[in-house]
């Protein structure tokens, strides 16, 4: 269900300013779409799995509200990564 280790430093390591930049917020929120998208399949197999869907509606508010603050801060970083995530239709 989780993210292994070698996908997250690769992710960490395509978003973040260096290997070791894992609080970044758009590290923070590339690694939430990840962990969203899998929890998304997740639930079309186990639709009464309530915990879950909980879990990750709590994820997609704050991944909301990271971008919300990347907007505010860097409106330029804020457009390019959501146009290299592919979210906000």
């Amino acid at each position: 269900m989780s993210i292994n280790l070698k996908n997250k430093q690769e992710i960490i390591k395509e978003y973040g300013a260096n290997e070791k930049d894992t609080g970044s917020a758009a590290v923070q929120i590339a690694l939430m779409t990840q962990k969203i998208s899998e929890l998304t399949e997740h639930l079309k197999n186990n639709k009464k799995d309530f915990a879950t869907k909980r879990g990750l509606l709590m994820m997609v508010g704050k991944r909301k509200r990271l971008l919300s603050y990347l907007k505010e801060q860097n409106l330029d970083e804020y457009r390019a990564l959501v146009k290299k995530l592919g979210i906000r239709g």
